[in-house]
């Protein structure tokens, strides 16, 4: 039996009517060998289907974890946010399509916006429609809007020396997996990397250069609660991802921020029973003498004995305001979306005004923040929460500020303040017990 590929997870991100479900199904079709002329997906389609989809390339399994398309669904895109590797984005080459998707009506730029701040730091640019009547394959066009989206992705944060530009028909599977014939003047993408630089010519040939970053099992166990079931026979089935560190049968372990000390009876992923769940896995796990009521969706789970996860008082944080039609000031309550949690805060103290692009600071104790800038904040959880450092736990430092049904900032969370509550009497009961 060969050895398993390496999973890579990929964020399609696209402005509506850009081919991305089209694109989708033939990176799908083509990876099971199937060849034809004419998609039963067009490009007037909006997708609305949620569901992780699968195919390989020569190095990965890659799982596309979501495909956006409309502003309602950037709440929605904080999940999968958190989990992707790299982000391919999908622009139209027509003649204003592309334009539209640019400007500030577009909804391009936001999702660029949002993937960066939120971690994915690896992206792909796929330009599609190459073969449109007002394209013509023109080389002329494909380094146009290379140029703008480069200038446009390094003001983000995004290194366009690092980024793989693939001129691309999905429809008729130009440059997919297999090298066009009718673009004889691409020649290749080139990666930079630490190790030198990285040519190819396709989309294939992009994912399977992606950098999977390595499995944190070393760091404190982290696991954000996805759903709680009551299943019979059973009793309590928690579902979640494992962030960091390793989840075992028979350990004690928290659930914050509620602090429920409970015992791991069994682990399942995919209907087979593990030994070890890791960091990237997705699974159920029976826990013994806890209800179905005393655990709620956004729960952290930890290891009580090795820095467990704990209630936030309040922290410190770097956002964006991106989509606020009026001024931001101290007391504003909004709502804020952390890993698998939404909960109300308010923002207590505006601390500085931040120049993205020098990081430097530009004004202290500002008394507003308007659309565009950068501020560090001091924010206070109204609902209780656990979240982290960006810099300790990525996937619980980062997040999305919502108001008037949209998303209005992105940031990451550089200092908690916790509150600190004694386990050992917790611990000890529930160890007795058994």
């Amino acid at each position: 039996m060969g050895k398993e590929k390496v999973q890579l997870r990929i964020m399609i991100i696209a402005q509506v009517g850009s081919g991305k479900t089209t694109l989708t199904e033939r990176l799908i079709d083509l990876s099971n060998g199937i060849h034809r002329q004419t998609p039963s997906l067009h490009d007037c389609s909006i997708t609305t289907e949620a569901s992780p989809t699968n195919f390989e390339t020569m190095n990965y399994c890659v799982t596309i974890v979501r495909n956006l398309n409309h502003r309602d669904f950037i709440k929605c895109a904080l999940k999968p946010s958190i989990q992707a590797d790299c982000a391919l984005l999908i622009v139209s080459a027509c003649m204003d399509e592309f334009e539209n998707s640019m400007s500030s009506f577009g909804q391009m730029r936001e999702y660029v916006l949002l993937v960066y701040t939120l971690g994915v730091k690896q992206l792909i640019v796929a330009i599609n429609k190459m073969d449109a009547d007002d394209v013509c394959y023109s080389e002329d066009r494909f380094n146009n809007i290379k140029t703008e989206v480069s200038n446009f992705i390094v003001k983000v944060g995004f290194k366009p020396e690092c980024v793989a530009f693939v001129p691309i028909s999905a429809i008729h599977d130009d440059n997919l997996f297999e090298v066009s014939n009718r673009m004889p003047w691409f020649t290749e993408w080139t990666l930079k990397r630490e190790g030198g630089m990285i040519t190819g010519k396709t989309i294939l040939k992009a994912l399977d250069a992606v950098i999977v970053p390595q499995q944190p099992i070393d760091k404190p166990l982290r696991l954000f609660v996805h759903d709680i079931f009551k299943v019979r026979d059973i009793g309590t089935v928690v579902a979640g991802r494992i962030e960091t560190g390793v989840l075992k049968p028979n350990m004690i372990v928290q659930f914050s921020p509620s602090n429920i000390i409970a015992k791991v009876q069994s682990i399942q992923m995919h209907h087979n029973s593990l030994d070890e769940a890791r960091p990237g896995d997705t699974i159920g796990f029976h826990v013994k003498d806890v209800s179905l009521e005393n655990l709620h969706r956004g729960f952290i789970c930890s290891d009580p004995q090795h820095e467990p996860a704990q209630q936030a008082a309040s922290f410190i944080a770097q956002i964006i305001v991106f989509n606020h039609p009026i001024e931001i000031r101290q007391g504003y309550t909004p709502v804020l979306y952390c890993h698998a949690a939404h909960i109300r805060c308010r923002f207590v103290e505006l601390l500085e005004k931040i120049d993205r692009r020098t990081n430097k600071t530009i004004e202290t104790s500002p008394k507003c923040i308007k659309s565009g800038e950068t501020t560090v904040i001091k924010i206070v959880p109204l609902e209780p929460i656990c979240v982290e450092t960006y810099h300790n736990y990525p996937t619980l430092g980062r997040f999305v500020i919502r108001n008037m049904r949209q998303a209005v900032a992105v940031g990451i969370i550089k200092e908690v303040e916790k509150i600190k509550v004694p386990l050992d009497d917790m611990i000890t009961a529930h160890t007795n017990q058994d």
